[in-house]
């Protein structure tokens, strides 16, 4: 499907200039763009238009499920729904979308080996999500990771199991301790989110580990803004913070890491520490796609500007054929007349089952409706058997939270073969606890046949030498 970069095209271009079905593009197969293609499949009419989506993953990742695959309690492939066995009726390309030329209806598209080819479309759906917003900070670079994406949320759990392996070593000292300091960075759910499960599991994992005690782990949540957890009001946020201490975590409210090189973390409120794990969760920012390769208008953030129909444009202007949703759309927010939509899974989902609606019935020449979606409320988990919900003034707290949490996210996540998957995985959990094998060698398959085959070419060249 790819051809040198200069000249190629993708899905036979010449062929299809004589055929009269429209070609929908969607950029991006997260959330938005998921919901988007799997919609359309529904109720497009044979031969009314054919849907392509562009990602270099073949699967759409369940977000809200990331910090639990952290801890475990959620098996990794668990938390991906696999592209092409939900969109059977829709072609797949396997590559990142580089470039977007509206004028002239065409996309470059650069695949995993390289190689650049383009694509011309007659309606664009812009979906690709957004990245994870990094500063210019010492060491971040070089020593943090992400937790957006399922690879990096395995890494973030089989570097903890590691740091155990290797503590269990070691006398009580610096070196100890830094293998058993985690950081995060950044006061929002995945934050906050991701920290508890992981803190939850580093103190069950305790009970494995003799040599160590409770003393020897210190987790650490920095975040810029006062609060956290913005979406909550300042109460229960502050409950979170509470607990959060009570289990010997400490929070850091309006305060920045200033440099984290080498491991050695300094905050910006006086604090330094060594800490081997750093998990930077600091917000979201448009991809370098959106910033710098379109030629549709964005906002101040970087985010391309779209309407409350999710047509891309202004009050004033609308670009034909061309629509965004998902957390890479600056969509007006109706429910509350002020601002953006949050950029979160409640509002990709909705987003992207309204554009599919919307694509419909501009097809059709109807009119396309408005994206109003009201909260549902916010729920997190805080570690196994804690949570938090709030719906407006209703606050709940604790255990009844944190299954309602699990409620939710089992109806929510798409497919019932997921859905299943996920219940099977929570009770045999229930019985058996968690499964603590560390994969971390499967980061380097080939490194154990790479040393068996090393020494074996030693010993050769041992004897011709000799």
């Amino acid at each position: 499907m790819s051809h040198p970069a200069g000249g190629g095209c993708l899905f036979g271009e010449g062929r299809r200039t004589e055929s009269l079905v429209r070609r929908i593009l969607v950029v991006g197969g997260g959330y938005a763009g998921f919901y988007t293609a799997w919609r359309l499949e529904k109720k497009l009419r044979r031969g009314e238009a054919e849907v392509v989506v562009v990602d270099p993953r073949p699967y759409m990742t369940y977000q809200p499920f990331l910090p639990e695959v952290v801890a475990g309690s959620v098996e990794a492939r668990h938390a991906a729904v696999s592209l092409r066995r939900n969109l059977r009726h829709t072609k797949l390309v396997a590559g990142m979308v580089t470039g977007i030329s509206h004028a002239d209806k065409t996309v470059t598209i650069r695949t995993a080996s390289g190689e650049e080819s383009t694509m011309t479309y007659d309606v664009i759906a812009v979906t690709a999500g957004a990245v994870t917003r990094t500063f210019d900070v010492p060491g971040v670079a070089e020593r943090a990771i992400g937790m957006k994406h399922v690879e990096e949320a395995v890494a973030i759990r089989d570097r903890l199991f590691t740091a155990f392996d290797e503590a269990a070593l070691l006398e009580p000292g610096p070196q100890r301790r830094k293998l058993l300091t985690v950081t995060f960075v950044g006061g929002g759910f995945s934050g906050v989110e991701g920290m508890a499960e992981l803190l939850s599991l580093a103190r069950a994992l305790l009970k494995k580990y003799p040599e160590l005690s409770e003393s020897d782990l210190a987790f650490h949540l920095v975040e810029a803004s006062g609060r956290i957890l913005p979406e909550v009001s300042d109460k229960p946020g502050a409950w979170v913070v509470k607990t959060f201490e009570k289990r010997g975590a400490v929070v850091h409210l309006n305060t920045t890491v200033t440099s984290a090189a080498d491991g050695h973390v300094v905050l910006s409120d006086g604090s330094e520490f060594d800490s081997e794990l750093i998990v930077w969760t600091a917000g979201n920012a448009a991809t370098r796609l959106l910033r710098n390769h379109t030629d549709f208008p964005h906002n101040e953030r970087g985010m391309v500007q779209v309407r409350a129909d999710l047509r891309i444009g202004t009050e004033t202007e609308v670009i034909p054929d061309a629509w965004a949703a998902g957390d890479d759309a600056a969509v007006p927010d109706l429910a509350t007349g002020t601002g953006y939509t949050v950029p979160n899974a409640q509002n990709a989902v909705r987003q992207g089952k309204v554009l599919a609606k919307n694509l419909l019935r501009s097809l059709r020449g109807k009119p396309p409706k408005n994206y109003v979606h009201h909260s549902l409320g916010v729920i997190a988990t805080l570690g196994l058997g804690s949570g938090i919900f709030q719906y407006k003034r209703i606050v709940i707290k604790g255990l009844l939270a944190w299954l309602m949490h699990r409620g939710y996210h089992v109806l929510a996540v798409p497919t019932w073969d997921r859905k299943m998957r996920v219940l099977a995985i929570w009770l045999v959990a229930f019985f058996y606890g968690r499964d603590i094998v560390s994969l971390a060698s499967v980061q380097s398959p080939r490194e154990a046949f790479q040393s068996e085959a090393k020494a074996v070419a030693d010993r050769r060249m041992a004897k011709q030498i000799s």
